[in-house]
């Protein structure tokens, strides 16, 4: 049986087998102004809450706030309806109530998701102020998600292509120029920055969008078979070549094709692909048929094209076949703005893949990510945050669940500190620790590095407060400089 009675203060949904429990907490949760829905089976309120269900996800008119239930009912107690419930409607505090209280009992409810455990019999002023403390959490945790949606809304391009940075604000206003246009567009940038991400955005924004989008890595396949990959073969074109087989630019018509690393293409290849760009023919290997195709190439890599082109090893007239959109997306290091909401991004899906409870940072994490030299880019982030969600222990990742950050290099000092436009003495300063930590505070090295005499050093840190003020300008036994050089 389910009972309703309408009010805006909030809903709650009531669990119990026991009838006269489930009318006098309906009466008191009426009485302080909450929506009331109760179920007597935990599983008949798990199939109202999936999609499909009276009370599905989405619905403001049925939203659920809190969830209060039994522990010990038939067919399915309160602690398996906890598990469930946190892997589907994670978002729902739930706060469990049992006569067969135990400290282990509650330990474990606790491990499970529950925002508290109360034991009966109770005080209805204890359950008031436990409601009052979830359903403040709630209201939390909906800000938090309108936050997270404006923030998509405003910093997202799709799902996984995030960036608050003025440089992907670019990219984005970028791509959506360029994705209703027909022209081919190389995309740069080192490895693990979403090349493919930008792809898959232009193609999903554009009038494509329902057409195909096939990728393919042009370091991946052998050179021998990458041709009949990309063009098809007749059959018997060659051994083992029992029927005819489409090439990519078929599979992909009317759609994209993304042509990744390449930079790693074999300059023979080069020349055939150029041939097809400028008849937007193809012709299967071993066949003597042209192909018509229709096809938006969307190519990247993570080389200096033009290095390679003055050394002979990428067709310049490629080149600018492919790049007559050039999109460069900088290192994650350079748009450290990014690295909080990427964070975020893939704590939320890792979460969510894991079934953990793991929902956010401690306050210390933020600062230690922002200390990484993120040389695999995005691609090491998302790796980091993954471990980090697997083997936290708790419902927030630790300082200690990050791997620990190596000395600021010098790009990273540069670029952090002309972030906040310093004073010249504040970047003198913050120089003169970066010299100093890079050279084990060894100071002829650092006086050569800094073009400044060492007794000019001794008093620059004395000044910023580095040594006492009564400590001696000159070393006893100074390391000279033809010593560092040995």
């Amino acid at each position: 049986m389910i009972s309703q009675v309408s009010t805006k203060k909030g809903h709650i949904v009531v669990i119990d087998d026991d009838r006269e429990m489930r009318s006098m907490l309906q009466d008191f949760l009426t009485a302080e102004g909450y929506e009331i829905t109760t179920f007597p089976l935990a599983i008949d309120a798990l199939k109202a809450l999936r999609p499909g269900g009276s009370l599905e996800k989405g619905s403001p008119s049925i939203e659920v706030d809190l969830i209060i239930s039994d522990l010990k009912m038939a067919q399915m107690d309160g602690m398996e309806f906890l598990k469930i419930l946190q892997k589907e409607r994670h978002e729902i505090p739930v706060i469990l109530i049992t006569a067969f209280g135990s400290i282990d009992t509650a330990i474990e409810a606790m491990k499970n998701g529950a925002y508290h455990y109360i034991v009966k019999p109770f005080k209805l002023a204890e359950m008031r102020v436990a409601i009052e403390r979830s359903m403040e959490k709630r209201i939390l945790s909906k800000d938090n998600e309108i936050l997270r949606q404006e923030i998509r809304k405003n910093f997202a391009m799709g799902d996984t292509f995030l960036g608050r940075s003025p440089s992907m604000q670019q990219i984005f206003s970028l791509v959506k120029k360029v994705s209703h246009s027909i022209a081919n567009i190389l995309i740069t940038g080192e490895s693990g920055t979403g090349k493919e991400m930008v792809a898959r955005a232009i193609h999903n924004s554009g009038s494509r969008a329902s057409k195909p989008f096939i990728a393919i890595n042009c370091t991946a396949i052998p050179e021998s078979l990458l041709e009949s990959e990309l063009f098809g073969h007749a059959k018997g074109s060659f051994t083992g070549a029992i029927q005819r087989k489409k090439g990519l630019f078929e599979e992909a018509s009317g759609g994209t094709l993304f042509l990744d690393e390449i930079g790693d293409m074999s300059p023979s290849l080069q020349a055939k692909l150029l041939r097809v760009i400028q008849e937007r023919k193809v012709r299967p290997v071993g066949d003597n048929q042209m192909i018509d195709v229709d096809v938006r190439i969307v190519a990247a890599t993570h080389k200096d094209i033009k290095a390679a082109i003055k050394e002979g090893l990428f067709r310049e007239d490629l080149f600018y076949r492919l790049s007559v959109i050039p999109i460069s997306i900088p290192p994650l290091r350079d748009r450290q703005e990014d690295i909080p909401l990427l964070a975020q991004h893939f704590l939320e899906k890792y979460s969510a893949q894991n079934g953990s409870q793991v929902r956010g940072f401690s306050p210390k994490v933020i600062d230690k990510l922002l200390k990484l030299k993120w040389e695999g880019n995005v691609r090491e982030l998302e790796n980091v945050i993954e471990r980090a969600v697997v083997l936290a222990t708790g419902s927030l990742i630790e300082e200690s669940d990050i791997p620990n950050a190596d000395v600021q290099s010098p790009d990273q000092f540069f670029n952090q500190s002309t972030q906040n436009f310093p004073t010249l003495a504040q970047l003198e300063e913050k120089y003169m620790k970066l010299v100093l930590d890079k050279t084990s505070g060894r100071k002829d090295k650092a006086s050569q590095i800094l073009g400044i005499n060492r007794r000019t050093l001794y008093r620059k840190e004395r000044e910023y407060g580095w040594v006492p003020s009564d400590s001696p300008e000159i070393e006893e036994n100074p390391i000279s400089d033809s010593q560092l050089d040995d």
